[in-house]
């Protein structure tokens, strides 16, 4: 079994808290482990590494100071500070001086013969230093001896010895070991406390979390996320709480626009069927009567073919698989085209379309798609102006682009629900006469404008009337 396995597999086992408790016991034991270790195993290593290296300075020092006035001084405080026996004998191996720190324990009490074959030793080593380890008797325990030449270089002038006590650390190292294991159960017991503590501060609210992501996940949107215990989990929280926003709103609008749908498509059918049944049991034989019925059904599938065309485009535009076919257009040419397409209706149904240009400028755009948004938003004001009937469509030259304003006289808009106006099948109640359209328009508009990446908005005053605005680029390198 592979390592990813088993920790998939105590993942699954084990809770988070149980992972937490565990983490913090096993790094508690580490730690233990370590401490063990560096202070029984390599502590006497490490005891006789330092004795070494500390007498090894104390040589080269005295060897430094040999020639300097007070001596002897300097002599007894290195051996008292450093609880070391010093020894100098002259080039034929006769005292000179010793500092006994060691109550009898150095070398030239009684033990010439050890200074002789220690002396021997030194000239027949390759750097003039002998470094041994002796038991000494007198003190009933293992020494440290080092022993140099003194030299100026060309002449021998006497021998240099130091000799300290090597204690015994099996006393030290077997108090350390009991030390040790109250330590380690102190850590055990601390960490353990600490990782209960910590793991049930991280581990309830999550829990707590995930039982409302379950209910979120079953359809409940007034599930609350609350957060605690580290700012990780409050951000999740409150991502947790906009994703439920977020599905609300989806939610909504899903059944909006399946209820909208239903009834947008239920209407014209019924009056297909209604209309068809009546040319088949009263109007077959009246040429006037069944042409004036079959007109309506017409109308009706006119009516339901662009609903079902509205859908189907605005969801091409949402998932992105129309792509524009982008060129540049005189702005002011382009929409004067447009709004003279609306001068037979704007004759035939009492509408005046007022159209003011700015100067001949280019813009960048999909002339298509973008037509069909100014088209959009005139045929919405429309069904909201007052009772004058007036739209007013102006063109306002900025420095990167083009503004395309499209004004209405209407009741105008709430505040609060501007930011709804884009939304599918959303209608304002401010209006006066039977809205004509699928109720798509907009969010055609929204999925087109986008898709360009151009800048738009509403701006709307409660009795005023309101303003649909975009603004549309210039082409790259044009200047201002």
């Amino acid at each position: 079994m592979s390592i990813k396995e088993l920790r998939q597999r105590f993942q699954s086992r084990f809770s988070m808290q149980t992972r937490i408790c565990m983490s913090f016991i096993a790094f508690t034991l580490i730690v233990a482990g370590l401490l063990w270790f560096f202070e029984i195993i390599l502590l006497p290593g490490f005891y006789y590494t330092s004795k070494i290296e500390q007498t090894r300075e104390i040589a080269s020092d005295l060897l430094r100071n040999y020639e300097n006035a007070g001596y002897a001084g300097y002599l007894d405080n290195v051996a008292v500070n450093n609880q070391t026996c010093i020894s100098i004998l002259d080039e034929f191996g006769r005292p000179v001086y010793e500092r006994d720190v060691m109550s009898g324990g150095c070398l030239l009490h009684g033990k010439s013969s050890t200074l002789f074959y220690l002396i021997g030793e030194i000239h027949n080593s390759p750097g003039g230093i002998v470094l041994k380890s002796i038991y000494n008797d007198t003190i009933q325990m293992d020494t440290l001896v080092l022993g140099t030449i003194i030299s100026d270089g060309s002449k021998v002038h006497g021998y240099l010895f130091l000799n300290t006590a090597l204690e015994p650390i099996s006393s030290t190292v077997a108090l350390l070991q009991k030390l040790l294991r109250v330590i380690i159960m102190l850590l055990l017991l601390i960490g353990t406390l600490i990782a209960l503590y910590s793991s049930q501060r991280l581990s309830v609210p999550i829990v707590k979390l995930t039982h409302s992501a379950h209910r979120l996940a079953k359809g409940d949107f007034n599930t609350r996320f609350e957060g605690g215990g580290c700012r990780e989990v409050d951000e999740l929280a409150r991502t947790l709480t906009y994703a439920e926003h977020e599905l609300s709103r989806v939610d909504t609008m899903q059944r909006d626009l399946m209820a909208n749908v239903s009834h947008d498509l239920r209407t014209p059918l019924t009056m297909l069927k209604a209309y068809a049944e009546m040319i088949r049991d009263l109007s077959g034989d009246n040429p006037e009567k069944r042409n004036a019925h079959l007109q309506i059904i017409i109308e009706e599938t006119d009516r339901l073919t662009a609903l079902v065309n509205d859908i189907l485009d605005l969801s091409k535009f949402e998932n992105g698989s129309l792509k524009l076919e982008q060129r540049s257009i005189d702005a002011a040419e382009w929409l004067g085209d447009i709004i003279g397409r609306y001068k037979g209706v704007s004759e035939k149904m009492g509408y005046h379309i007022h159209f003011t240009p700015d100067e001949p400028v280019q813009i960048f755009c999909d002339p298509a798609r973008l037509e069909r948004v100014v088209c959009n938003l005139i045929n919405n004001a429309v069904n909201y102006t007052g009772e004058d009937k007036n739209v007013f469509v102006t063109q306002i030259n900025t420095p990167t682009g083009v503004r395309i304003e499209v004004r209405d006289t209407g009741e105008g808009i709430e505040e609060d629900k501007i930011c709804r106006i884009f939304d599918k099948y959303y209608r304002s109640e401010n209006h006066k006469r039977e809205v004509v359209g699928t109720g798509l328009g907009l969010s055609i508009v929204k999925a087109i404008l986008k898709l360009h990446g151009f800048d738009f908005g509403v701006q709307s005053k409660i009795g005023e009337g309101s303003v649909f605005w975009f603004e549309a680029r210039r082409p790259s390198g044009q200047p201002a």
